[in-house]
C-alpha cells in the first residue's frame, strides 16, 4: 500500500513516520522547500521525543521519502491524507484555506481509485464539501475523515497505541482500504469505530472541548482551594480515582494553550453559533481560560508586593506544555508580556531551546541551563512542568538567586520541599492555611 501525506507539521510528520513504521511506503509532501530539505537530511523540524530516530530508520529502509512535488506523489497513491493546519481566524472560525489549497493542488493528478482522507481538524460538513469541490472539478473520488488524537510530547506512542481510531466513511471501498491501513493495530485490540463523516468530524471537536473543560474546571476548583484551605492536588487525586472521571487533565496551572484546545473550542462555538445552537459550557470554558492568565499575573504581582519594576525574574519553561517546542497560544506569552509591561527584567530557560519562543521574545535573554538562568534572580517562576525542573538541586538554586522567592504555577514541588531549602514558596490551589 502506498500512502501520501500532505503537510509535515505535527500531525502529518508523525502520521507519515508511523505509517512507514507499520511497513507501508509513505511519501510526505510539503510546499516548504527548506523544511523538506531538512527532512531529507534526516533533521526533524519539530520537537517530538523519539521522532528523529524513527524517521531516520524508515528513511534508510526506503519506506519514507519527502518531496515538494505534490503532483507526482499522489498519482499512484492508495490513500492521500490531508494533514495541513486549520488555524483560527480573527472571528474564531476555522481557517480552511490550507485544506482547500491542498485539495486543489492534488485535484488534477490524484489517483481516482485512491481514498482521500481529511486528517486536519475541520468543522462538520467540510469533508463532504471537499468531495463536492472535487466533483465541480470533474474529479470523483472516495473521501473519508480520520481525526487525530495525538498529544504533543507523546505523539508516537499515541499513534502506535491509541485509545481508539475514528473513521468517518461513506463507502465500503473506503472502509476496506482504511481497515488495511490500520490493520497493524489489530494485534493490540484497539477499538476502531466506523461512522459517518459528520459524526467523525464532530467527535474531534467534542473530545477537545471536553478536555479543555476539565482543565478549566480544576483551575476553578484551585481558586476555591486557595480560599478555603484545601489542596487542589489532593482534590484532583480524589476525583481522578473515580473511574467515571479519570485523572487525566486535572492538573491545576496557568490554563490550556497549544495548537488544539484554543482553536478547537473557538471553532466549535463558531460552528454552533452558525446553526443557532447555544453551547454555554464551551463558551464559559473559553472565557474562564482567558481569565486564568490574568489571574496568574495578579497572583505573581501580589506575591511580589505588587511591584516587579526592575526585578529580575527567572522564567523556567515557556512552551505550552513539556516535551514540545510549541509556543502556539502558550499561557507564558500573556504572562511574560504582562510582567514586561510592569517593568520586570526577564530571563528564560526552556529545555526545548524553542526557536518559536526566541522569535516571540527577541529582546529577552535565553539561558543554556536552569541554574545560570537563576543567577541573581529576585523571583524564580515555573511556567512549564518539564521533568528536569522536578530534579533541580534546590540548595544549588538557593545559592544562585538574590532573593529566595519561588512561584510555581505547575505545582511540581511538595509544599514543604522548597521551604526546606530556604525558599519562600507559592503554588497554585494549595490553600493559604498551609503556606
Amino acid at each position: 500500500m502506498k500512502i501520501t501525506v500532505i503537510g509535515t507539521g505535527y500531525v502529518g510528520l508523525v502520521s507519515g513516520v508511523c505509517f512507514a513504521e507499520f511497513g507501508f511506503n509513505v511519501v510526505c509532501v510539503d510546499n516548504n522547500v527548506n523544511k523538506i530539505a531538512e527532512l531529507k537530511n534526516g533533521r526533524v523540524t519539530i520537537y517530538e521525543p523519539g521522532l528523529d530516530k524513527l524517521m531516520q530508520k524508515n528513511s534508510q529502509a526506503g519506506r519514507l521519502t519527502f518531496t515538494t512535488n505534490t503532483e507526482k506523489s499522489v498519482k499512484d497513491a492508495d490513500i492521500v491524507f490531508i494533514a495541513v493546519g486549520t488555524p483560527s481566524k480573527s472571528d474564531g472560525s476555522a481557517d480552511l484555506s490550507y485544506v482547500y489549497q491542498a485539495v486543489d493542488d492534488i485535484s488534477l493528478s490524484i489517483n481516482r481509485d485512491a481514498v482521500l482522507v481529511i486528517k486536519s481538524t475541520v468543522p462538520v460538513g467540510t469533508t463532504m464539501a471537499v468531495k463536492n469541490f472535487l466533483l465541480d472539478k470533474g474529479v470523483s473520488i472516495d473521501v473519508a475523515f480520520n481525526p487525530e488524537f495525538l498529544k504533543e510530547g507523546a505523539a508516537i506512542d499515541d499513534f502506535m497505541h491509541p485509545d481508539r481510531i475514528i473513521l468517518g466513511v461513506e463507502s465500503k471501498k473506503a472502509r476496506k482500504i482504511l481497515e488495511h491501513a490500520y490493520r497493524p493495530l489489530y494485534v493490540f485490540n484497539i477499538p476502531i469505530v466506523f461512522t459517518n463523516l459528520e459524526t467523525a468530524e464532530l467527535s474531534k471537536y467534542a473530545s477537545n472541548a471536553f478536555l479543555a473543560m476539565k482543565v478549566t474546571f480544576i483551575n476553578e476548583i484551585a481558586n476555591l482551594c486557595e480560599i478555603c484551605g484545601a489542596d487542589v492536588n489532593e482534590v484532583a487525586l480524589a476525583m481522578g480515582l473515580d473511574k467515571r472521571i479519570g485523572d487525566k487533565f486535572l492538573q491545576a496551572g496557568p490554563g490550556y494553550g497549544g495548537s488544539c484546545f484554543p482553536k478547537d473550542t473557538s471553532a466549535l462555538k463558531d460552528f454552533a453559533d452558525k446553526l443557532g445552537v447555544e453551547l454555554p459550557l464551551v463558551e464559559e470554558t473559553i472565557k474562564s481560560n482567558a481569565a486564568r492568565r490574568i489571574k496568574m499575573v495578579d497572583k505573581i504581582l501580589a506575591t511580589c508586593g505588587n511591584d516587579v519594576n526592575g526585578k529580575n525574574i527567572s522564567i523556567l519553561g515557556v512552551t505550552f506544555k513539556a516535551n514540545t517546542d510549541d509556543m502556539r497560544d502558550s499561557p507564558s506569552i500573556d504572562i511574560i508580556n504582562a510582567l514586561l509591561e510592569k517593568g520586570a527584567n526577564i530571563r528564560i530557560y526552556d529545555p526545548s531551546s524553542s526557536d518559536q519562543a526566541k522569535q516571540i521574545f527577541p529582546n529577552i535573554k535565553f539561558s543554556d541551563n536552569a541554574y545560570d538562568n537563576c543567577n541573581e534572580a529576585d523571583v524564580v517562576l515555573v511556567l512549564t512542568d518539564w521533568s528536569e525542573f522536578r530534579a533541580l538541586n534546590l540548595r544549588e538554586l538557593k545559592n544562585r538567586v538574590k532573593n529566595p522567592l519561588l512561584i510555581d504555577l505547575r505545582n511540581i514541588y511538595a509544599l514543604s520541599e522548597a521551604q526546606t531549602f530556604g525558599f519562600e514558596y507559592y503554588s497554585v490551589g494549595r490553600g493559604s492555611r498551609r503556606h
